[in-house]
């Protein structure tokens, strides 16, 4: 048979890349390892969650045991430690919601204008200067954010600068810093995500007369939409399992906040201030620690699990 080469007089582009067969058929022991490594890893994960579980679920049950889960789910009033106990989460729900919001509030403008700045506008050479000086915030221990929403956003920012009639505490402040505390986060996972969407789409949208800014908006960002809405959950889930800062600057006074200026204990600032505390273990008050963080883990399962439908529904690939 004639080869294409040999019709033409010149190289022939027709096949492909020779491809060794020298390792074709043969045992490969290092694979082998890899993927049992692998699995071990993903095995520890589903083992690890499910002692979480159980660790969490005994206690608690001792729990609901001697206080009706509508008590404790729907109350509201939270008094473990009172003569005239009470169980009602509803006040540390609340200011849970009050310190999420008002970080997710910052955190996903911000961070989603930083994720469009270092995947669509700037230069090369100034996103490798930029982007790692914002993930620098991400690596500042969250105690030192609490001082710095105590000391600096509580007092001089709300109350001197401001004029806002607070107190020593409230959960705008320990808000305002989570969620400066999160933009590193949703910006890396979003900046990501935009960067894996294809030139392609690009080229085409600006060959169709859309400007750059027409670009990020109307195909970047619904192209990447699986990966921004993954971003912003993950900072939700940082925001509702974040401690030291709405410990330190929330204050600790559980009660149902109705307005950002009032102080307000969470769920994890009570689980860290009575964790330090001399509960004898075993008893009501020591299994409300367990109650509460039972509670908190199955909020972040659920957001999770509506996190992993929205993306499936709307990833796109490619």
């Amino acid at each position: 048979m004639t080869s294409v080469s040999e019709k033409t007089g010149g190289p022939s582009f027709v096949s492909g890349p020779r491809v060794s067969t020298q390792f074709a058929g043969r045992p490969r022991p290092g694979e082998a390892i890899i993927r049992m490594v692998l699995r071990l890893a993903a095995g520890l994960t589903v083992v690890t969650t499910i002692g979480i579980l159980i660790a969490l679920l005994v206690p608690s049950l001792s729990f609901f045991a001697e206080v009706p889960v509508w008590e404790f789910l729907f109350g509201t009033r939270w008094a473990p430690r009172f003569a005239d106990a009470s169980f009602g989460v509803i006040p540390l729900v609340s200011a849970t919601l009050w310190t999420t919001g008002i970080a997710l509030l910052v955190a996903v403008p911000f961070g989603l204008g930083a994720a469009i700045l270092l995947a669509e506008y700037a230069k090369p050479r100034v996103r490798k200067i930029l982007k790692p000086l914002l993930e620098i915030l991400a690596g500042v221990p969250t105690v030192v954010y609490g001082f710095f929403a105590l000391q600096f956003v509580q007092n001089v920012v709300l109350r001197d600068w401001l004029q806002l009639p607070t107190g020593a505490f409230s959960v705008l402040a320990a808000g305002l810093v989570m969620g400066v505390m999160i933009i590193p986060t949703v910006a890396s996972i979003a900046e990501d995500a935009m960067s894996a969407v294809p030139n392609a789409l690009r080229q085409g949208s600006a060959a169709l007369g859309a400007n750059r800014m027409q670009t990020t908006l109307r195909v970047v960002f619904p192209a990447a939409l699986s990966g921004i809405v993954a971003a912003v959950v993950l900072g939700i889930s940082r925001a509702v399992g974040e401690t030291m800062i709405v410990a330190i600057a929330a204050g600790n006074q559980a009660r149902i906040v109705t307005n950002p200026l009032e102080q307000g204990q969470t769920m994890t600032g009570f689980i860290a201030n009575a964790a330090l505390g001399d509960s004898r273990v075993g008893s009501l008050e020591y299994n409300t620690l367990f109650a509460v963080g039972l509670l908190l883990f199955i909020i972040t399962l659920l957001i999770n699990f509506i996190s992993i439908r929205f993306v499936r529904r709307f990833r796109e690939a490619y």
